[in-house]
């Protein structure tokens, strides 16, 4: 496994601009929320172990899992949020060193809102927090997933405390500010992963 950068940022934060613009380098970007969709695919064990703790009705029609449904029930009671956790972050933490493995690019990124709160922080050389202030997170997610304030809210003090993130960073993108700042700032910090890589990572 070569260089792997890994980027994070609270809900909201503007964390896929980011790493589309790296895709769009070339640049293999591994998505841990994709890694976790993978490992409640029907047939896979977790979701049968969820139907089993939640009840049927967590599935939609199809047999697959409602993730409204369960992410309402998870936020709504901390201890259903542990038990849930301690079923996939394992299960994810698999699956996402699978795909590192399997990269191909000059580095690859873990993109991971829980890089910093699980073991998935262990796999990264180099930590990017795209951050922005808290009021922005709400708004934007409030608009982008059409779910009510009090549960983005819930979301957002559920997930690590926005000055504790980025005291554990390593770089930190100020992701308020235009597209346009964006695209140079991915640029510069493009040129500065491949020579990190070129010199053998870390």
């Amino acid at each position: 496994m070569g260089l792997v950068i890994g980027i994070t940022g609270g809900i909201g934060s503007g964390k896929s601009a980011v790493t589309r613009r790296f895709e769009d380098r070339g640049i293999t970007v591994v998505d841990a929320d994709l890694a976790a969709r993978v490992v409640v695919e029907p047939g896979r064990p977790a979701l049968a172990a969820i139907a089993g703790h939640f009840g049927a009705d967590i599935l939609l029609a199809d047999g697959s899992l409602d993730r409204a449904a369960l992410r309402q029930k998870v936020f709504a009671d901390d201890s259903e949020r542990l038990w849930l956790e301690q079923l996939t972050h394992p299960l994810i933490g698999q699956e996402i060193r699978d795909q590192l493995q399997a990269a191909d690019s000059p580095y690859v990124i873990l993109a991971s809102p829980l890089l910093l709160e699980t073991s998935q922080g262990d796999l990264a050389d180099l930590v990017v927090v795209v951050d922005v202030p808290e009021e922005v997170q709400l708004q934007r997610t409030v608009a982008r997933d059409n779910n009510d304030e009090a549960q983005v809210r819930r979301i957002m003090a559920a997930q690590m405390p926005r000055q504790a993130r980025l005291d554990k960073a390593d770089i930190v993108i100020d992701n308020s500010r235009s597209l346009e700042e964006l695209d140079g700032v991915v640029a510069e910090l493009h040129k500065e992963f491949l020579a990190r890589a070129e010199l053998g990572g870390g």
